[in-house]
């Protein structure tokens, strides 16, 4: 084993082989180590989220190094067959890539029986193993903007179906009309971890049922309509408006991950201010111009971005409030925030909280999983939730004092890994030397930084996707790094050269567009 250090809450174990990695997964999940929360699986290495406070780095490279992996990992009962109407774009291709007729692509692929090995990418995206060895075609070299839902593919060793449209790099070599996520379905993801599948060829046979368990659905979600009898009546939403909670934790077995609120701090705040439990969902509001009227009387509070806040009574009286301290508010109130003059995010939380219902047990709206409440629209109105017994509002709280603006070069410090040695020395340097640019094209799922002179890889392999973690920086072809935010994919193909570190992550999700960055390394890349 390898240990590649990722953040101060997480480490990287790379193996020889996907057996390896499944052997150690297996272990670890019969023998717990405490203070490890979440692991994350790929081809060749485990992503291990731990907490500090818990258990120490060097006691999990001790523990984890100690464990064994000649240890078989049994296959699950579950069948699932997929029928796929092998028609792809890449058919031809592959076939002349492989030196085979298309028709014998076809009767390889669905000869095999596969084992879904992993989950990653989406939401139901499955990464199975096992098929025939000579169906190695690499990912393309330019990947596609857009990949129709349901499209099978091939990228190395692995087979795949794109479960919701995206872009992707994948060989597509067919179409399946099976959907593999479903929030109809108990399970959401059609294909599990360990779940073995066979592809079947449309034009030749039907595939069979799918079992009961994956077949079965689940009552619809709907919200709780009980309110406390007010509401929040929305007139202007600005560029977005989302709710979110401290996150959907727990979920990786299926491909989702955490999502959550941006500045972690300012929920929290914002939910104490008004005397709800912290991790409460609140509305996450981007660069202001979020306007609502009050109907019935409520308590609320503002954090995160330094923004006016602007409330005009029923009866015509104007007035302003702060930002972290609880606002009364009476029946016909209207309130606007307006452009924060520092950060970029907003939190709003209202006693008692929003009336809505959690997906897989998070309020959180993940944009680029689709999952969770819908965005916030003008017109909308929001019920509030009783308000429950002891729920007592905060005293005003200090906001922070650091927050980003387009005057100030941003600072965040750096953990270096887990494929920093991947770059040139020359590259590493850049890295802290440059200042980077936060470009208009940055949103949840990541800050896409902009700098006079790219990143350049020292290694130029293909990287086989690995797990990857909030803050991270990772490279694309372009040398131009992707910072990582709260809805970002769960494994990634690139390579990551460091990561924000945890302390720094709030203050990176409050950098502005536009707003100028520099990284500073805590200490050297060293792995273990």
């Amino acid at each position: 084993m390898r240990f590649l250090p990722v953040n101060l809450d997480a480490l990287l174990v790379e193996l020889d082989d996907l057996p390896q990695t499944l052997a150690l997964l297996a272990s670890l999940q019969a023998e717990p180590i405490a203070g490890i929360e979440e692991l994350v699986p790929a081809a060749r290495t485990l992503l291990v989220r731990y907490r500090p406070a818990k258990v120490s780095h060097a006691a999990l490279v001790e523990r984890i190094g100690a464990r064994s992996l000649g240890a078989r990992v049994e296959r699950a009962a579950t069948l699932i067959e997929i029928p796929v109407d092998y028609s792809g774009e890449d058919l031809d291709e592959v076939a002349g890539m492989l030196g085979i007729p298309r028709e014998e692509v076809i009767r390889r692929h669905t000869a095999s029986e596969y084992t879904v090995a992993f989950t990653g990418f989406a939401p139901g995206f499955a990464y199975m193993s096992g098929g025939d060895p000579l169906l190695n075609a690499p990912r393309r070299t330019t990947p596609r903007t857009r990949i129709p839902a349901g499209a099978v593919g091939l990228a190395g060793p692995f087979s795949g179906v794109y479960p919701q449209a995206s872009p992707g790099g994948w060989q597509i070599i067919g179409v399946t009309d099976l959907p593999m996520w479903d929030l109809g379905r108990e399970v959401p993801a059609l294909l599990q971890p360990g779940f073995q599948v066979r592809f079947v060829d449309r034009a030749v046979r039907p595939a069979m049922p799918l079992p009961a368990s994956a077949a079965r659905q689940v009552a619809a979600r709907v919200a709780d309509e009980s309110s406390g009898g007010s509401a929040l009546e929305i007139r202007s939403t600005g560029l977005q408006a989302l709710f979110q909670d401290t996150g959907r934790h727990g979920q990786a077995g299926q491909g989702v991950s955490a999502s959550g609120a941006i500045d972690q701090g300012a929920l929290r705040a914002a939910n104490r201010l008004v005397g709800n439990a912290s991790d409460a969902a609140c509305i996450e509001i981007v660069d202001g111009g979020f306007h609502f009227v009050c109907r019935g009387e409520a308590v609320v509070a503002f954090t995160g971005a330094d923004a006016p806040i602007d409330i005009t009574t029923a009866g015509g009286t104007r007035w302003s409030a702060a930002g972290y301290q609880a606002i009364a508010l009476s029946d016909g109130d209207s309130v606007l925030l307006g452009q924060p003059r520092a950060g970029m995010r907003s939190y709003l939380a209202v006693r008692g909280g929003f009336a809505i219902a959690p997906v897989l047990g998070s309020c959180a709206t993940d944009t680029l999983a689709r999952v969770g409440p819908a965005p916030i629209a003008a017109g909308d109105l929001l019920p509030v939730r009783p308000v429950a017994r002891g729920a007592i509002v905060g005293a005003p709280e200090q906001p922070p004092a650091d927050l980003p603006t387009m005057e100030n070069i941003v600072t965040l410090d750096v953990v270096m890994g887990p494929r920093t040695d991947w770059f040139t020395p020359e590259a590493v340097a850049l890295l802290a030397s440059q200042v980077w640019r936060v470009t208009p094209q940055s949103n949840r799922v990541g800050l896409r930084l902009a700098g006079d002179q790219p990143l350049l890889r020292a290694n130029t392999a293909e990287l086989p996707s690995e797990g990857t973690s909030l803050g991270a920086l990772q490279v694309p072809p372009s040398g131009q790094p992707v910072l990582f935010l709260a809805d970002h994919p769960l494994t990634g193909g690139y390579p990551v050269i460091g990561a924000v570190a945890t302390y720094h992550l709030d203050r990176a999700g409050q950098i502005p567009i536009g707003a100028s960055v520099r990284f500073n390394p805590i200490h050297p890349f060293a792995a273990s």
